[in-house]
C-alpha cells in the first residue's frame, strides 16, 4: 500500500510491524507504507485501515510505538526534526495477562 504526494522527495517510508490480533487483521506481520512528510499517526492509521474495517477496529484500540517510543497523541507528526525518512511503527493490540 502506498500513499504519495505530488513531490516524491517529500515522503517518509513507514515500516509497520503488526503483533497478535493486529497481524491477524492485517493478514501479514508487516507492511511498508509511504506517506507525505508531516503525516500524523492518525493519517497512517487512516491510510492502512481505509479499506480494511477489521484492521481499523484493531488499530483504534492498539498502542503505537514509533521507533520504539510510545505515541499517545496520534495527532502529532510521525517524524520530528532531524529524524530519518524511514520510520518503524509497531502496532500492539491490547492483550490479557502481562
Amino acid at each position: 500500500m502506498s500513499l504519495t504526494t505530488h513531490d516524491a522527495t517529500a515522503t517518509v517510508t513507514v515500516q509497520l510491524r503488526y503483533f497478535a490480533a493486529a497481524a491477524e487483521a492485517a493478514g501479514a506481520p508487516s507492511e511498508e507504507v509511504t506517506l507525505p512528510v508531516g503525516a500524523t499517526a492518525e493519517d497512517l492509521l487512516g491510510a492502512i485501515g481505509a479499506e480494511r474495517p477489521e484492521l481499523r477496529r484493531v488499530l483504534d484500540i492498539s498502542s503505537l510505538l514509533v521507533d520504539g517510543v510510545v505515541r499517545e497523541d496520534r495527532s502529532l507528526p510521525l517524524q520530528t526534526a532531524g529524524t530519518p525518512t524511514a520510520l518503524r511503527v509497531d502496532v500492539l493490540p491490547p492483550f490479557a495477562g502481562g
